[in-house]
C-alpha cells in the first residue's frame, strides 16, 4: 500500500477535519469512531472498526489452527449453557 499525505488544521474547539481523500481510502465516514494513539511525538488515528474487524480476523485464524469449527463452537456454548442452567435452576432448558 502506498503512502497517502495530507494536511489537517486543528480548530480552536480541537477539532480536525480529514481530507475527503483520507477518509476514502480508509474507507470511513462522519460519525465513525477512530481511535487514537500517540506515539513518539507522532498521532497514530486508526478506525475502530478496522481494529474490531482485526480482532475478529485473530479468533478466526485461531479457530483454524485449532481446527474447530464454528458449528462445534456453537454446539459447545449449547452444551455449556444447559450444564449452567441445570446447576443453577436444576433443570435443563
Amino acid at each position: 500500500m502506498e503512502a497517502m499525505s495530507a494536511q489537517a488544521i486543528l480548530r480552536p474547539r480541537r477539532q480536525i477535519t480529514l481530507p475527503r481523500g483520507v477518509c476514502d481510502e480508509l474507507g470511513i465516514a462522519p460519525g465513525d469512531r477512530l481511535d487514537v494513539e500517540v506515539r513518539a511525538g507522532s498521532v497514530l488515528l486508526r478506525p475502530a472498526k478496522r481494529r474490531a474487524l482485526d480482532a475478529l480476523k485473530e479468533i478466526q485464524d485461531a479457530f483454524a489452527r485449532a481446527r474447530i469449527t464454528e458449528k462445534e463452537l456453537q454446539e459447545e456454548g449449547r452444551s455449556v449453557r444447559r450444564q449452567l442452567t441445570a446447576e443453577r435452576y436444576g433443570k435443563a432448558s
